[in-house]
């Protein structure tokens, strides 16, 4: 018998209760009636009463706390994904942002960078540190590869190397998008204190972006297109589009196609060049 919409909430968290292992957590292996934990051991975990977490399951009692509902999460061992679905069905929001550093992609993630051999991608944080790439990119934007990981963040790129910067055929109007889009991303994922350290080094060391960072512009749409003047390969358009990377929402997924036949031959032409040294 399916749940009902007033009693989802009770019946994900009774699936969810089903599928931990009690041994696996050091609650004994003795034989049980049912599979997973009991009512009880939930509430132990999350420290909250067994009868109003039976409540809870049971659909009364009222909509719960968010704070309880962390400490539920927790005893659940839930996913990102699955904690903001516990969310959305007992209070019909989801949860407070809480940011967590970033340190790499899945190797799934990894493979679909390189199944773009010709559209420079890259994968990027909330905070906009670039963690994954891949062949084109190298090409066309930079060799991420020998930027220290700590150095790979696109604003300080934008804004410190003198070489990025270069390449922008329209460095005015791309600086203030990315300010506005960094200062929108940052606040979505809770990371303004993360960042507090990066914003007062690039306010030191570019007037540019303190000038950008004072106007706490909301970030316009780009219109999709990218133009950059490469060294060699000289001026290059790309369609830009942007995408979630599923499950993980602290990542985005940028790719950039070429935007003509042209340009395409170009990228080749650098993919080429790089095989060959």
């Amino acid at each position: 018998m399916s749940a009902t919409p007033d009693n989802a909430l009770g019946a994900f968290l009774k699936d969810r209760r089903a599928r931990l292992d009690p041994a696996a957590l050091g609650l004994g292996s003795r034989r049980r009636r049912v599979p997973g934990l009991r009512r009880e051991e939930v509430a132990q975990r999350a420290h909250v009463s067994t009868t109003w977490y039976t409540w809870l399951e049971q659909g009364r009692g009222g909509a719960p706390s968010a704070a309880a509902l962390e400490r539920i999460a927790r005893a659940l061992m839930l996913s990102d994904v699955e904690r903001e679905h516990v969310f959305m069905l007992a209070l019909g929001r989801p949860p407070r942002a809480t940011y967590r550093p970033v340190q790499g992609v899945a190797p799934a993630m990894q493979r679909v960078l390189d199944a773009l051999p010709l559209s420079p991608a890259v994968i990027r944080t909330a905070t906009w540190d670039v963690v994954a790439w891949n062949r084109a990119a190298t090409a066309v934007f930079t060799d991420y590869g020998v930027v220290p990981p700590q150095k790979r963040n696109v604003l300080r790129l934008m804004f410190c190397e003198p070489e990025i910067r270069e390449r922008q055929a329209d460095w005015q109007g791309v600086a203030r998008f990315v300010v506005a889009a960094f200062r929108t991303d940052v606040a979505r994922a809770g990371a303004n204190d993360a960042v507090q350290a990066l914003v007062e080094e690039l306010c030191a060391r570019s007037p540019e972006f303190a000038a950008l960072w004072e106007k706490v512009d909301v970030p316009a749409h780009s219109g999709g297109a990218k133009r950059l003047r490469h060294p060699t390969a000289g001026l290059l358009s790309f369609e830009m589009s942007t995408f979630a990377v599923d499950g993980r929402p602290d990542l985005t997924l940028v790719i950039y196609n070429p935007a003509s036949a042209e340009d395409t031959a170009r990228v080749r032409g650098l993919l080429s060049a790089v095989a060959t040294n």
